[in-house]
């Protein structure tokens, strides 16, 4: 009787579990969504369909540290990105770097989605993610830095799918020609390996917003690219015969401002003769400082107070609600915090005038996540999915919970709750 029961619940199980392909449009902001002219038909289309509205997003507001809240349902001071790679000391000048290339294992510190997943026996795949480096929960990885030996990538080749020329120094080309060669690697392993769990990346329109802002010719332009490449995975979803049991969830990592002017803090230390004993990495709309004498906070917040284009400078008493970590329980946050003004953004730059430079109109995100500018989106469509329309903002702590739902996989680290769907 109790061998009956168990096969009964794994038949159940099976029968409701969806198949999730999770899409990140790196860079596309909530408000865009409100431009009833936004050249989107493809979104529009998974919309109607399904859920959709704004997210809010956790600090910084950058690309891997809300890449990864939206697998682990932790924040930043928890699962240990604050940058894009893990913050690293260097033992020279500058005294911090960012590496991307350590593995996951090391650079997550808290279970994933996908680690739930493949621990349960599922198929889980990767096109471009991050914070994924040589991941063990996943099956199958083109990664961010594909290359013809990867094996995936071989298979691919083998199979006629891509030529080995076309990953010929991949790194170095264009953003758009890769985010078409990561389309077509998600549109293979669609159709041939047919994961339970797919996390999928683009990154044109992050770019093209960082060169000339949002809501201009260009960054609309790169929203249709990417709409474009969206068709083209639900194309394979029908084609493989697995749409009555897949799950779209669309999202984004962060939203965007335009900028006119830079903020150069690392200038002003240098000029005050701090240049070798403090130093500031920029994060875009916030900026992280480092301290090689912690009790000299005092005077270095003087020394930036007032300088034209901050908005506010937080201490480590204020990290927790900001959702960070002090440095002493984790080395990679620095002794203070800087928020920009809007109009302005963060350089790590020490040469020319120490307060805010004029530069042509460029694109930034990294401001604090209360800022309603920062909400990326969140659209859900197909398997398990009602026609509801627009939602009330969600949050991208919510996003692994949901995930985990779909698959029925547990994940009880997750702070955050399953969005309903129905």
């Amino acid at each position: 009787m109790k061998l009956l029961l168990a096969l009964l619940c794994l038949t159940l199980s099976a029968q409701t579990r969806s198949k999730v392909i999770v899409i990140s449009l790196d860079g596309f902001p909530a408000y865009a969504l409100n431009d009833p002219k936004l050249p989107i038909p493809t979104l529009r289309k998974l919309m109607a369909n399904g859920i959709s509205g704004p997210m809010t997003s956790i600090n910084p507001t950058v690309t891997w540290p809300n890449h990864t809240t939206m697998v682990t349902g932790v924040k930043a001071d928890q699962h240990g990105l604050l940058a894009n790679g893990t913050i690293t000391k260097t033992g020279s000048w500058p005294p911090i770097k960012v590496e991307p290339m350590i593995d996951k294992e090391k650079m997550v510190h808290v279970p994933t989605v996908y680690d739930a997943a493949h621990k349960a026996g599922l198929t889980t795949a990767q096109v471009d993610w991050v914070a994924i480096h040589n991941a063990p929960g996943i099956t199958w990885a083109f990664r961010e830095w594909a290359s013809a030996d990867g094996p995936l990538e071989k298979e691919m080749i083998a199979k006629g799918a891509i030529r080995a020329e076309e990953l010929q120094d991949f790194s170095k080309a264009n953003i758009l020609y890769r985010d078409q060669v990561w389309t077509k690697a998600g549109v293979y392993l669609i159709k041939q390996h047919k994961p339970d769990l797919l996390l999928f990346h683009l990154l044109t329109l992050d770019s093209m917003h960082h060169q000339y802002g949002p809501n201009t010719l260009g960054g609309r332009g790169a929203i249709a690219f990417v709409d474009s490449c969206v068709e083209k995975l639900v194309q394979a979803v029908q084609e493989a015969g697995l749409a009555d049991q897949t799950t779209f969830l669309i999202v984004s990592d962060h939203g965007f401002k335009a900028y006119s002017k830079q903020i150069k803090p690392n200038a002003v230390l240098e000029s005050a003769g701090l240049g070798r004993k403090v130093y500031v990495l920029p994060e875009g709309g916030t900026a992280f400082v480092y301290l090689e004498d912690p009790s000299q906070v005092a005077k270095v917040r003087e020394l930036l107070t007032g300088l034209e284009g901050i908005d506010k400078i937080y201490g480590v008493e204020d990290y927790s609600a900001l959702g960070l970590p002090t440095p002493d329980k984790d080395p990679q946050f620095g002794h203070l915090l800087l928020s920009a003004k809007t109009g302005y953004s963060f350089s790590g730059a020490t040469g020319g005038p120490v307060t805010a430079a004029p530069l042509q109109v460029g694109g930034s995100h990294g401001y604090i996540a209360s800022d309603p500018d920062m909400n990326p989106i969140f659209i859900a469509s197909g398997a398990g999915v009602k026609k509801r329309g627009t939602l009330d903002p969600v949050s991208n702590l919510d996003i692994a919970a949901t995930i985990a739902q779909l698959l029925r996989v547990p994940l009880p680290t997750s702070l955050g709750k399953a969005i309903p769907l129905q």
